[in-house]
């Protein structure tokens, strides 16, 4: 395998050097969790859909001329309801606020005025946060739930998307991480059994659901019909979505609404 020299968008990678000369004004910051995926997904599967697609886009918004790092990914979040299922780690929401506080705490001391969340699980819930730090750090912090973006292409690209390890997460790592996808014969078909109380069903109305009796085999969606190409078309398309945010956010300038 042929040597791939650190990217300078890549803080992992990056080089105090490289650093030093790119100077990044845009950081962004993957947010996944660590929890079970059905029988078939890594537990991994939410940093891995973030760390990846963060990666891509700056890779595009880079060679765009954006002046954009990703950092490291928080590999862990809000799993408070699923800590009966083996190796599930969960952090609290203190916990949460008081990294990402850290976070933006140390990119504003560099002049780095520009953080964007690339959220990949959907019990983290960060726009309280968003709107305590943006008012401390005077910095413009900005929340991106990948599987918002583009419902329209999710629609035409998966007979059924799932909400939790279905056919859009399984097809996305088929695509990203093929080898660390189990056969789909050993997939249970995400079916869910709903709560009893009616009022619980409405619309505007929401408490958690205790996973483990909700989802039987963790899963929330049929991940039978996911296939390798659909993931790539759906991330191709996600991926170039979120670059571009990157690209305005980077070519943005101080006092012009809405980033002051």
């Amino acid at each position: 395998m042929p040597a791939m020299p650190p990217r300078p968008f890549i803080l992992h990678e990056a080089n105090y050097q490289q650093l030093k000369a790119f100077r990044p004004n845009v950081a962004v910051l993957p947010w996944g969790a660590t929890e079970a995926h059905n029988y078939h997904l890594p537990h991994g599967t939410d940093v891995i859909e973030a760390t990846s697609l963060a990666e891509s886009a700056a890779a595009a918004a880079h060679a765009a001329g954006a002046e954009v790092v990703v950092l490291p990914a928080i590999p862990y979040g809000n799993n408070a309801q699923q800590l009966d299922q083996v190796a599930t780690i969960s952090l609290c929401t203190a916990t949460a606020a008081a990294i990402l506080a850290d976070v933006a705490h140390s990119l504003a001391a560099q002049g780095i005025d520009r953080l964007v969340l690339l959220n990949a699980h959907g019990g983290n819930d960060f726009k309280p946060l968003i709107r305590d730090l943006q008012a401390e750090f005077k910095m413009l912090i900005v929340l991106i739930n990948f599987w918002q973006l583009l419902p329209e292409v999710a629609r035409a690209t998966f007979d059924d998307p799932g909400d939790h390890a279905g056919e859009l997460e399984t097809s996305f790592l088929m695509h990203a991480r093929p080898d660390w996808v189990a056969p789909l014969s050993e997939a249970g078909p995400g079916a869910t059994t709903p709560f009893k109380l009616a009022g619980l069903k409405r619309p505007g109305v929401w408490t958690p659901r205790p996973w483990s009796a909700t989802h039987p085999d963790t899963g929330c969606g049929n991940p039978a019909q996911s296939t390798a190409e659909k993931g790539r078309r759906y991330v191709e398309a996600v991926g170039k979505e979120i670059a571009d945010v990157l690209v305005e956010l980077s070519n943005a300038k101080k006092g012009e609404l809405p980033y002051l």
